[in-house]
């Protein structure tokens, strides 16, 4: 899941329940803003090909290192502080109970209804902005 400042959802991509983060990476930061900070927890601290292709698309990591590295990476802690934004969002994704209890089997359908949950939440910033 990919979101906004806002801590809304712009993408969304699934994957298997015991594969690990960075396969989904090239997927998830293809395309970012120029100039965008990067927030992501430790599992996308698997490989550095994850920090190189952000910083590539002159956008800034904020990735902790995992506890066995130790060639010194730098990252701002203050900023990493809003990287609860896309947990908040998974926590409002899963008030929708089709979502948090997983009825549907077939991945294409899961998809859809987290598509669905997730373009509910844009609706509700703009209804009441109005």
């Amino acid at each position: 899941l990919r979101v906004v400042g806002n801590g809304l959802p712009v993408q969304i991509e699934l994957s298997t329940g015991e594969a690990n983060d960075a396969p989904m990476a090239e997927l998830l930061l293809a395309n970012l803003p120029a100039g965008a900070h990067v927030l992501a927890d430790r599992g996308y601290d698997d490989a550095d090909w994850i920090r190189d292709l952000i910083e590539d698309q002159d956008c800034t990591p904020h990735i902790p290192p995992r506890r066995h590295r130790y060639d010194g990476i730098t990252y701002s802690k203050k900023r990493y502080k809003q990287r609860n934004l896309i947990e908040r969002c998974f926590n409002k994704l899963k008030q929708f109970r089709h979502i948090a209890m997983r009825f549907d089997r077939n991945p294409l359908n899961y998809l859809a209804m987290i598509k669905l949950a997730s373009t509910r939440l844009w609706l509700r910033v703009y209804e009441s902005a109005a």
